[in-house]
């Protein structure tokens, strides 16, 4: 038999990523929470955790189990809402890829605010492999991240961008629309660290016999941003990207594109999370406009 609380603890566990935060998270002792997943696992006759001195993940098993516990959970506290007339307000765990400008989250967070939507949301930051990794695991339930061919989770496209370097209004060649990789040959150049383009980057670089000097590797946008800015040295970043006293120029021949749209973890229902209001804001805030 499995009782509701042995659901709680395993998602606890995946939620917080180990026993001894699970069990905090619970308010019980570590040996009661080992003890009840231990009583899980007996009563569906399949390890549900992989366990080593360093972390925990999820066997076969447990990954088949995550969306059904979620959603067992999610009703039982349903109806004890329902009962005791407590409004309903459950929490969307927004995955948020981190190469995407700060001002998209920003909007999204007022325009949700100005609709009145009812949801609590947790926002958690990422890369593209951490991300899908917590949809995967059901540790989120939606990701605005890249979208890939192929992917075997549902989605929804939102639009498709390219890249260009920033520059400072400053450089010499600020004013240009489009600039060949050989005029940078002495321009320091800014590394975001975890641009999904790095190596693609790099190679078009030194395909074209230019090896820039990095006055900075960073892994974040904003002071990559700032670094431009300054006239530290110049970047390549999405289009989406844009700050005052930031220009943007399309460097010939680096015609690389992004889709950006919504991923939906496998427990979740993609067309009613798309209807809600909280989708909506998020969908009305994220857009490719630069700031001027």
């Amino acid at each position: 038999m499995i009782d509701r609380y042995h659901l709680r603890y395993f998602l606890s566990v995946i939620d917080t990523g180990n026993f001894s935060r699970a069990a905090a998270a619970c308010n019980v002792s570590q040996p009661t929470l080992s003890v009840g997943i231990a009583k899980l696992e007996t009563a569906l006759g399949h390890a549900l955790f992989n366990r080593t001195n360093r972390r925990v993940a999820l066997t076969d098993a447990g990954a088949r189990l995550v969306s059904h516990a979620r959603t067992i959970e999610a009703t039982f506290a349903a109806a004890e809402r329902e009962v005791i007339g407590t409004p309903t307000q459950q929490t969307l765990r927004l995955g948020v890829l981190a190469t995407t400008p700060r001002r998209w989250i920003e909007d999204f967070l007022r325009e949700h605010r100005s609709r009145g939507a009812g949801n609590q949301i947790e926002i958690v930051e990422g890369k593209e492999r951490d991300l899908r990794e917590r949809l995967a695991r059901g540790r989120i339930d939606v990701a605005l991240m890249l979208l890939r061919d192929g992917d075997d989770y549902a989605s929804q496209r939102l639009f498709t961008e390219g890249y260009s370097l920033a520059l400072g209004t400053a450089h010499p060649l600020a004013g240009r629309d489009v600039i060949r990789v050989e005029e940078l040959g002495n321009d320091p150049m800014i590394v975001r660290r975890h641009c999904e383009l790095l190596p693609e980057t790099s190679r078009f670089f030194t395909t074209r016999g230019v090896r820039p000097v990095f006055a900075s590797r960073t892994t974040s946008d904003d002071k990559a941003l700032s670094y431009v800015r300054a006239g530290l040295g110049v970047t390549v970043m999405p289009d989406c990207f844009g700050e005052p006293g930031v220009v943007r120029a399309h460097l010939e021949g680096f015609d690389f594109t992004r889709d950006i749209g919504l991923v939906f973890a496998p427990h979740a229902d993609p067309q009613e999370l798309a209807q809600s209001p909280t989708i909506a804001a998020l969908v009305t805030a994220v857009g490719p406009d630069e700031i001027a």
